[in-house]
């Protein structure tokens, strides 16, 4: 805890001593970028990229306001010295064709970027006719995710917005130490698979201050993720913070020390999920802390499900239950209102079942009065709870 709350005071303080108070390093313009949106500026965008990257010395890329149409796009790394990208007013918007960018898996993506800081400015993947495509039946890419992060450390984001992703709008992958704040995430409520900040393989990710709406997980830890902070979240519509689908393979790292606290769940389809595949894994979860969360009319406000097999494909029994192991995991002044009977559902494996789970001042209700519990194969504490049938 000590750790997170120093990464994002040191972090915010950074942004502040290093962006520039008037003339940027490099402008994209002076690479040749046109701000009308129609347009292609990738190329000069990976110009100033590159002209960056081998800069000595620290170095601002400046992209002045304006629409920016950009086709996927990969900056690589590592630079020479630590870049920061001021967006203040610009909009870099996507390719509406299916196929321009879906067939890519990544519109734009930062790879073995270090100390990089993104600040402002709006990303549009105009989902829209993506989603179009899938819905008519149409033969459709498998679809990019909007900002991609792989094997960074020390990445800042910070007043971004991302709008109407294909898939998945912020993704960290095989990262350490990031700082997303004050970011904005928007699609649809009924858009599929539109996670708003996706987190894997990762260590030292934290999420403050940030909102987001979409039609997939508000965010979504997967296998590999340690040491995660996430604190005053507005999530809704969407599908809560979900640890997992975990133990999709066999030999798959675990999650651990997860936080998420100071935050507001509103019609969302789950609040605080923990999910499992229904087949055999040496995966984990443990050391994981929900507290003081608002639940407004949420279905399922807390749920772990270890009998996850999406259309029963890939699951060899489907009576089965999942062999991650769940444990250590706390529920600490969570209070609200639940859109369903049972608010707490515990789903764990018969033969690897939970153990250490805590639920301290969980006030949940339904209709005006106390919601329900549910509890299969579970081991722990509830104190001062007000919910019906307490079942630990």
């Amino acid at each position: 805890i000590g750790i997170s709350k120093l990464l994002t005071s040191v972090l915010s303080l950074l942004i502040i001593c290093i962006l520039p108070s008037s003339q940027a390093a490099n402008n994209v313009v002076s690479f040749g970028a046109k701000p009308d949106g129609q347009t292609d500026e990738t190329q000069a965008f990976l110009r100033a990229w590159a002209s960056a990257c081998n800069s000595a010395k620290p170095v601002t890329i400046y992209v002045p306001s304006g629409r920016y149409l950009m086709k996927p796009a990969i900056f690589g790394g590592p630079c020479k010295s630590r870049i920061s990208t001021l967006m203040s007013g610009a909009t870099l918007v996507a390719p509406t064709d299916c196929h321009a960018l879906g067939n890519s898996g990544n519109w734009l993506l930062f790879n073995k970027v270090i100390g990089l800081i993104i600040f402002g400015g709006t990303i549009d993947a105009q989902g829209h006719a993506y989603w179009a495509c899938k819905t008519a039946g149409k033969s459709s890419p498998a679809g990019a995710r909007s900002l991609t992060f792989n094997y960074g450390r020390n990445t800042v984001i910070k007043g971004l917005n991302s709008i109407n992703s294909q898939v998945s709008h912020i993704v960290f992958d095989g990262c350490t130490n990031a700082l997303v704040q004050g970011v904005k995430i928007t699609a649809p409520a009924k858009s599929p698979n539109t996670d708003g900040i996706q987190v894997q393989y990762s260590t030292g990710i934290t999420i403050v201050a940030s909102t987001i709406k979409t039609g997939d997980d508000c965010i979504s830890i997967g296998p590999g993720s340690t040491n995660l902070w996430i604190q005053n979240l507005r999530c809704g519509p969407g599908h809560g913070v979900s640890i997992g689908s975990l133990g999709k393979d066999m030999y798959e790292q675990g999650v651990q020390n997860v936080t998420v606290k100071n935050s507001i769940f509103t019609k969302t389809e789950n609040g605080v999920r923990i999910k499992s595949w229904a087949k055999p894994s040496y995966g984990f979860v443990r050391g994981v802390t929900y507290t003081n969360i608002i639940m407004k009319n949420v279905q399922n406000p807390i749920i772990i499900d270890q009998k996850c097999c999406p259309d029963y494909y890939g699951c060899p029994n489907r009576v089965q239950s999942s062999e991650v192991k769940a444990s250590q995991v706390t529920y600490k002044d969570i209070r609200g209102t639940s859109a369903i009977q049972v608010a707490v559902k515990f789903d764990y494996s018969s033969t690897n079942p939970c153990s250490g789970i805590k639920l301290k001042g969980v006030r949940l209700t339904y209709m005006n009065r106390p919601a329900e519990t549910s509890c299969n194969n579970a081991g722990g504490t509830a104190t001062r709870s007000t919910m019906s049938g307490n079942c630990l």
